[in-house]
C-alpha cells in the first residue's frame, strides 16, 4: 500500500479564516428560556424594556419626603418646623417619613435624609438644610425607560445582565441555541476510563477534555461511540453525527499513517478544505465541510487536540453565536535558556512562570504532543513563529497567560535537584496558604545554583556533596556562586541507595555489583547530587564507570529512575527509598545525605519565603514526609549557611 501524504500544509491563520468562511451562523435556530436560567447564553434578538426601571418615583435614601420648595431657607442654623398632616385629608402633607426605596407620594417632589431631621414631637420635624426639587429621588426610568434597547444581539448574558432584564420587565429571553458539537473518538487501541490498561491500550481522555472545553465556549457536546480504524464504520458515524450537531470533531485517524482515514472519509463526503496545519503540535489536523456543516479532524495526540480545540473549534463556536472569544491575556516574560524551533512551523511551547524580582521568568516544559500533565503545569503558552528558528536566552518573549496574572506572581519557582519531598511541601504549603504555588523544573543541583545566581529561580533543591570535605552543598556554593546573597535552609536527611526490582532477582547485593556483565544500570545526569554521590561511592570502591553496562544512560529524576527498573529497562538505579516505596521496589541502602533548599536572599527575606520556611519547620510536613520513607526531618527548617 502506498503511503498517504498530507496535501499542502496551511499557515493556521490562512486554515482557519477559510475554515470559518463557510460557517453560516443563520443556521443555529434559538430558542426561549427562563431569564435565571440564561447565565452565559447569547441574545439572539434585541431585547428591549418591557416597564421602566424604577417605574415609580423611589425614595433614594431613609428619610422624609417633602415639597422642595417648602424647604427653602432651612439651614443647621436657621432650621424650619415641617409639620406632618393627616394622611387621605384634603390637605396635603407636608411632610412623610419614608424608608429607601417607598414610593414617593403624588405631592411630594424630594427626601431630606434622616440625618438631617430632628424630630419634634409626633406631627412635626425639625430640618437644617433645604432640598432642591427631585433631589434624593430615583426618577421613573432612571435605570432604563420603557422601549429602550436593553441587550443587544448576539450579546453574552452576564449575572448583572439577568438582573437588569427582570428589572425591565422580562421573564423569559430568547437565545441562540447552544451549538452542538459531535465527537467521534476513532481507533481500535481506545478503552474507556476506568477499564484495564492492558499493553497497547489507550485509554480515551481526548473527548472528555474537548467536552470540557465545548461546555465553556457556550457549546454542547455530544460524544458519540467509538469507531474502530475502518473507513467505512467512520463515514456511517460521520453521517449519523451529522444529522444531530452543528460541528462534527473526528478525534484521532488525521495524520498520514497506515491506519488513518479522516482526511480520506472527509473528501468522500464533502469537501476537503485542510489537510495539514504548519503548527507544532497540531500539524496533523483536518478541516472540511460535509452537507454543508463543518468537520475538524482532530490529532490523537492531547496536547496536539488541545491546541486545534483552542484554534480552530473555540472561532467556530463563536461563529455560529455571533461573538468573538475572549481575547487572550498576555504578559512579558523573559525566557532563561535558548528554545530551538523548527523554521517554517508555528510552534506553542507551554512554560511556567514566576515572578523573580522585578522579572517574569519563563521555564519551558516538556514539549511532547502526548504529554498531557504539561498541560496541567502549564501557566502560559509562548508562541513562536513559523519564520523564526526559536528564541535566545535571555530574550524577552509575549506569552499567552493559561492562569491569571495574580497566581502566576504567588508562584515560587524551584529549580535544581528533584525529590519527592517538593510535592509534599508544596501540599502542605497549600494547606495553610492556598494561594500560594509551588513549580519545579528539573535539572540537577548544580544547574539549581546557575539558575539561582542567573535570578530564574526562587529556590534551588540541591544535595552536592564535596568529596574532599565530606560536606554537603556549602564547598559548591562558594565555589560556584560565591558572590550571590543566598541563604541554605536544611530539608531533609534522605537516604540513597539502589533501586532494584521486587524481590531482587539479579540478587545485587551493592555497588561493587554494579560491574557484573549481567547488569543493566540507569544513571541520573551530570551535574546532578545522586550522580556526583555515585562517583564518589564508585572510586571509593575502585570501580572504574566504564565496566558499568548503561553508566551512560541517563534520567532526570529518581521516579524516572524507578520506572526504567519497574519496567524491566534496566535491573539498577541509584535514588532515594521513597521512590522505591512508591514503585514497589526493592531497596539496598548506600548511605544518606543532606537534601537542602537554596534560597536567594531576598525572597528569604520576603513574605513568601518566611512562609515557606514556616512549612518547613511545622510538625505537618515533617510528618508528611515521613510517611514517604527514608526521611529524616528532625533538621528540617535549619538554618545552614548565609552568604
Amino acid at each position: 500500500m502506498a503511503r498517504k501524504r498530507y496535501l499542502k500544509k496551511t499557515p493556521l491563520n490562512e486554515a482557519r479564516a477559510v475554515f470559518l468562511q463557510r460557517i453560516d451562523p443563520a443556521t443555529l435556530k434559538s430558542e426561549t428560556i427562563p431569564v435565571d436560567q440564561a447565565l452565559h447564553r447569547v441574545t439572539a434578538e434585541p431585547v428591549f424594556a418591557r416597564i421602566s426601571s424604577p417605574h415609580y418615583h423611589a425614595a433614594a435614601m431613609d428619610g422624609i419626603c417633602v415639597r422642595a420648595e417648602e424647604t427653602f431657607g432651612a439651614t443647621e442654623f436657621s432650621p424650619i418646623i415641617l409639620r406632618k398632616s393627616l394622611i387621605g385629608s384634603s390637605q396635603a402633607s407636608v411632610f412623610e417619613f419614608v424608608d429607601t426605596g417607598n414610593a414617593l407620594p403624588v405631592w411630594s417632589n424630594a427626601v431630606i435624609m434622616i440625618e438631617k431631621v430632628r424630630q419634634v414631637d409626633e406631627e412635626s420635624v425639625e430640618i437644617f438644610e433645604s432640598v432642591a426639587p427631585w433631589q434624593n429621588v430615583r426618577l421613573v426610568g432612571e435605570d432604563v425607560v420603557a422601549t429602550e434597547l436593553l441587550l443587544s444581539r448576539c450579546h453574552r448574558i452576564r449575572p448583572y445582565d439577568i438582573g437588569a432584564l427582570l428589572a425591565a420587565g422580562h421573564t423569559a429571553v430568547k437565545v441562540k441555541d447552544k451549538p452542538s458539537v459531535a465527537i467521534i473518538p476513532t481507533g481500535n487501541e481506545l478503552i474507556e476510563p476506568g477499564d484495564e490498561p492492558l499493553p497497547g491500550a489507550v485509554i480515551e481522555f481526548n473527548s472528555s477534555i474537548l467536552s470540557a472545553f465545548i461546555r465553556e465556549w457556550g457549546g454542547q457536546a455530544k460524544k458519540q461511540p467509538k469507531v474502530g480504524d475502518e473507513p467505512l464504520a467512520l463515514g456511517q458515524a460521520l453521517r449519523r453525527a451529522l444529522e444531530q450537531s452543528e460541528i462534527v470533531a473526528i478525534l484521532a485517524g488525521s495524520s498520514a499513517g497506515e491506519h488513518d482515514y479522516t482526511a480520506e472519509v472527509i473528501a468522500e463526503e464533502g469537501e476537503l478544505l485542510v489537510h495539514g496545519i504548519d503548527v507544532m503540535p497540531g500539524k496533523p489536523a483536518v478541516l472540511g465541510v460535509v452537507g454543508g456543516k463543518p468537520v475538524i479532524g482532530m490529532p490523537g495526540y492531547p496536547v496536539s487536540a488541545i491546541v486545534i480545540a483552542r484554534e480552530i473549534v473555540q472561532p467556530a463556536l463563536g461563529r455560529f453565536l455571533g461573538v468573538e472569544p475572549q481575547p487572550k491575556i498576555t504578559a512579558r516574560a523573559i525566557v532563561p535558556k535558548k528554545i530551538p524551533s523548527h523554521l517554517g512551523m508555528e510552534e506553542f511551547v507551554r512554560v511556567t512562570l514566576g515572578r523573580v524580582g522585578k522579572r517574569l521568568v519563563a521555564l519551558p516544559l516538556a514539549r511532547g504532543a502526548g504529554v498531557i500533565t504539561t498541560m496541567v503545569r502549564a501557566d502560559a503558552f509562548l508562541r513562536i513563529p513559523s519564520l523564526v528558528e526559536g528564541v535566545n536566552a535571555g530574550e524577552e518573549v509575549e506569552v499567552e497567560l493559561l492562569r491569571s496574572a495574580a497566581e502566576v506572581d504567588q508562584t515560587i519557582l524551584c529549580t535544581g535537584s528533584h525529590d519527592p519531598a517538593i510535592n509534599v511541601l508544596e501540599d502542605q504549603l497549600k494547606i495553610r496558604y492556598p494561594d500560594l504555588k509551588i513549580a519545579a523544573t528539573n535539572v540537577g543541583s548544580l544547574g539549581g545554583l546557575l539558575a539561582i545566581q542567573r535570578g530564574e529561580t526562587h529556590i534551588a533543591g540541591t544535595h552536592l556533596l564535596d568529596p574532599e570535605t565530606g560536606v554537603y552543598n556549602i564547598p559548591d556554593i562558594q565555589r560556584t556562586i560565591p558572590d550571590v546573597p543566598v541563604v541554605l535552609v536544611h530539608l531533609a536527611r534522605r537516604e540513597q541507595g539502589l533501586l532494584v526490582q521486587k524481590g531482587n532477582p539479579k540478587n545485587v547485593g551493592g555497588l561493587k555489583d554494579l560491574g557484573r556483565s549481567d547488569i543493566m544500570f540507569v544513571n541520573r545526569q551530570p551535574g546532578s547530587g545522586t550522580r556526583i554521590l555515585l562517583d564518589f561511592e564508585l572510586k571509593k570502591i575502585a570501580l572504574d564507570p566504564e565496566r558499568i553496562r548503561g553508566y551512560e544512560r541517563e534520567e532526570f529524576t529518581h521516579m524516572a529512575v524507578g520506572v526504567a527498573v519497574l519496567t524491566g529497562l534496566a535491573d539498577a538505579g541509584l535514588g532515594v527509598r521513597s521512590a522505591a516505596n512508591a514503585l514497589g521496589l526493592d531497596f539496598i541502602p548506600v548511605g544518606a545525605e543532606e537534601y537542602d533548599l537554596l534560597f536567594l536572599r531576598s525572597f528569604f527575606e520576603s513574605e513568601r519565603g518566611q512562609k515557606l520556611v514556616e512549612i518547613i519547620r511545622s510538625d505537618s510536613f515533617r510528618k508528611a514526609v515521613s510517611v514517604l520513607g527514608g526521611y529524616d526531618t528532625c533538621r528540617s527548617g535549619e538554618i545552614l549557611y548565609r552568604q
